[in-house]
């Protein structure tokens, strides 16, 4: 999808009236000389360079690419330096807004342009982890027969999110979360720059500091930030960004977390495993991490619905319920009133006994699955109930549990190939010693012999 004439109109006058733009779209880098941080990808002959069209060409053309990084770790600067330096046909499409329609009309234009003209195209697709895997599947096409370069951008793990053919036809390049001496050279940069506050205020060290801190080695929210507070200085006539007037403009430390990338794993799995190793401050530290990032609480719900199972089970019996309930009334009441069952239920998982018996258990029955070991069921416990089960021998022989006094017969109820496995292994811990006892007593009423 080609640039309109609103679009375009609308970067010419950014062009000619830059202050009229955030502080960080002033300050995004020209050149890849000016990017801070990410060195290890700028590096001479590295596919960037090749991109924006250093080194000498010949047979073997730039490679596309898969930008992963965090946010505000420069991905999207990135791909506006190649679009300013390359002599070649740039387009920016977004996957939150485009489809396979617009992919392709990129693409056909590319090879009218490749063709018409000898002009090579260069795609940058962001948010990529939004496409569908139809939707992938229709950048592979052009990209295998390179009728464009494509540099795509992702906050999540391109593993779990992009397809394997496109990751195959593309290099992968991670950026790292900038450093603090990163963010810091950025900020005195935005504090001088014509492009930037051009030395209109003053950022003293312990306000800097603060600054660094709400950054979180997110570069747009550094510049986001010093802009917001230098405009508060400026109103109240102060030489100077003091630590009140920051505090003041920001109100509050922006939570280290993304909910849409690999943080949004991170915290979860944080929560998850404070919760199995029972320490519920850490698990409500988690958890409010989650609450105050905006997470959504069905997928918190879930996680507790998940881990009353995995890492509880039998131990306390009503975990489940507990986290199953707690699902339910968070999907009826919604944050903020959700944060308190969410709490609920977190504390009453992390205190509670206990158990992983129940994950161990039905691992250990499909891993003989997967081994082969399943074998036909008993002929006495096949289905009787039809027309000739009887001649073939199906149900013969089946002894009726509840004709006998204790309620269990002694017989095969497993195939053959796994008749002595003993896949529940119950501890001792909480409500489970009760069904270990009842474990040990049944397997001996069974005839059970231990394998």
């Amino acid at each position: 999808m080609e640039p309109d004439l609103f679009t375009a109109a609308a970067e010419e006058r950014q062009e000619k009236d830059p202050a009229g733009s955030p502080l960080a779209v002033r300050m995004r880098p020209r050149t890849l000389d000016e990017v801070v941080g990410q060195q290890h990808l700028l590096k001479p002959g590295s596919p960037l360079r090749r991109l924006v069209g250093e080194g000498s060409g010949g047979p073997a053309g730039p490679s596309s690419v898969i930008l992963w990084g965090p946010p505000g770790t420069g991905k999207t600067t990135l791909a506006y330096v190649v679009s300013k330096a390359t002599n070649k046909r740039f387009v920016e499409l977004s996957a939150i807004t485009a489809g396979v329609k617009e992919v392709r009309a990129v693409i056909d234009g590319a090879r009218r342009a490749t063709g018409g003209f000898g002009k090579e195209t260069v795609l940058f697709l962001d948010e990529i982890h939004r496409f569908s895997k139809a939707q992938q599947d229709s950048l592979l096409p052009a990209v295998e027969n390179r009728w464009v370069t494509l540099i795509a951008a992702t906050t999540e793990n391109p593993y779990f999110s992009i397809i394997s053919p496109l990751l195959s036809r593309s290099l992968l390049l991670t950026l790292e979360p900038l450093t603090d001496d990163d963010v810091r050279g950025l900020l005195k940069r935005a504090l001088s720059d014509e492009r930037g506050l051009k030395g209109a205020v003053a950022l003293p060290e312990d306000t800097e500091d603060h600054l660094l801190r709400i950054a979180g080695g997110d570069a747009r929210r550094a510049l986001t930030a010093l802009e917001a507070a230098a405009g508060a200085a400026l109103d109240k006539g102060e030489p100077e960004i003091t630590l009140t007037t920051l505090e003041e403009t920001v109100d509050r430390a922006a939570v280290k977390y993304d909910r849409d990338g690999d943080q949004h794993y991170d915290v979860a799995s944080a929560l998850i495993k404070s919760i199995r190793g029972s320490d519920v401050d850490a698990a409500l530290h988690y958890l409010a991490r989650m609450i105050e990032a905006g997470e959504d609480p069905r997928f918190i719900a879930r996680r507790l619905m998940i881990s009353a199972s995995e890492d509880i089970g039998l131990a306390d019996p009503n975990a489940l319920p507990i986290a199953v309930a707690a699902a339910q009334a968070v999907a009826m009441i919604g944050f903020p009133e959700a944060a308190l069952t969410l709490s609920h239920a977190t504390i009453a998982l992390a205190l509670a006994p206990k158990s992983n018996a129940a994950t161990t258990a039905i691992g250990a029955a499909m891993e003989d699955i997967r081994k082969g070991l399943a074998g036909p069921v008993p002929p006495h416990l096949r289905d009787g109930h039809y027309k000739g089960a009887a001649k073939l021998g199906h149900a013969q022989g089946y002894v009726y549990p509840h004709d006998l006094p204790e309620g269990i017969a002694e017989q095969q109820y497993a195939p053959d190939a796994i008749k002595d496995r003993a896949y529940y292994e119950p501890t001792r811990h909480g409500a489970e010693a009760r069904y270990a006892d009842a474990v040990e007593w049944t397997r001996k009423h069974l005839g059970r012999k231990r394998s």
